[in-house]
């Protein structure tokens, strides 16, 4: 097979179709970008779940003698609203010296805890002044309002509800809370826009395997007499149809590389320059070029044979070759 041959048919072919080579190009380009940032979203997630996880705490709420009154209140009227569920476990009195002791010695003696951290009621009142000093609220709120705690930081965070079985509605515990479930209604919510990005970009696929079938027939069409006669002296159908697999391979290849530039892009200016979402958010634990470079030869491959493929079968139904 002469190599020249097919590449003056490829260009033959593209230059016939421009305008439909073109739509097939952005088509691609477009779906292999969201296909690229739904990869790129899914290691975010997972990044931010083993930086935040590993952060978080199961904190162990003890009782003051403001959660003991509002619990007594709440029993004397019979409503119970004062001081919620919390303040109904409180109902023996603030926390007791004892109480603290066999708690914290409970905690030290798991397997699954990895450190516990006493906070006191004024350790407690300065970090909230530190985070919220500046609110209204805050000049409300006194020490004694504050509650001790216990910070438990564990081996394995999947296995909070183990503290939370042992420990919660036990005399002189007013609540456990694992900081776990603010993250995962953000990481759910992550998850969700990820799942939005994947259906868009399964209809923008369609969209693109569409044009490349359309495409290939009407190439296929204006070059009838030409595939007539190359059939008449010989030549294989695979030789006959390769010409036209190569436009796809080559429109989609293009649109693959507009990809990569739309993904790299998003990389500098949006998460490293420009905008720099890296500076403006120090929160985050960000991916880097090591999670993008890795996804390009994927995105490229998938621009190459996915329109090749999209080639020959509709070939083998329009070409009767």
């Amino acid at each position: 097979m002469r190599a020249q041959f097919v590449m003056s048919e490829i260009g033959v072919g593209l230059r016939r179709n421009l305008t439909m080579t073109f739509a097939v190009v952005i088509s691609v380009a477009l779906s292999l970008a969201l296909f690229g940032g739904s990869l790129l979203m899914r290691d975010q997630v997972s990044q931010m779940k083993g930086y935040w996880y590993d952060k978080v705490n199961v904190t162990i709420y003890l009782c003051n003698k403001n959660d003991a009154e509002d619990s007594g209140k709440a029993g004397t009227s019979g409503t119970g609203s004062g001081g919620g569920a919390g303040g109904a476990l409180c109902g023996k009195g603030a926390v007791t010296t004892e109480q603290k002791q066999q708690i914290e010695g409970e905690l030290k003696k798991l397997d699954i805890v990895q450190t516990v951290r006493y906070e006191s009621a004024d350790e407690a009142y300065k970090h909230y002044k530190e985070q919220y000093g500046h609110t209204a609220l805050a000049s409300t709120i006194t020490p004694d309002q504050m509650q001790e705690s216990f910070r438990v930081k564990l081996k394995d965070p999947e296995k909070y509800k183990v503290i939370t079985s042992a420990f919660a509605g036990r005399d002189g515990v007013h609540s456990v809370q694992d900081q776990r479930s603010y993250l995962d209604n953000l990481f759910r919510m992550l998850n969700y826009l990820n799942y939005a990005a994947l259906g868009i970009m399964m209809i923008m696929l369609i969209v693109a395997l569409l044009l490349i079938v359309n495409t290939v027939r009407v190439s296929a069409f204006s070059r009838r007499r030409e595939t007539g006669i190359m059939r008449l002296v010989g030549a294989s159908s695979f030789y006959i149809q390769v010409p036209f697999i190569m436009e796809a391979a080559f429109a989609g290849l293009i649109g693959a590389v507009l990809a990569c530039a739309m993904l790299g892009s998003g990389q500098y200016f949006v998460i490293d320059h420009g905008a720099s979402l890296r500076d403006k958010m120090e929160l985050i634990n960000f991916i880097g070029w090591d999670s993008v470079l890795t996804k390009l030869p994927l995105v490229l491959v998938i621009g190459v044979l996915m329109p090749s493929l999209a080639a020959f079968v509709a070939l083998r139904k329009y070409l009767k070759v």
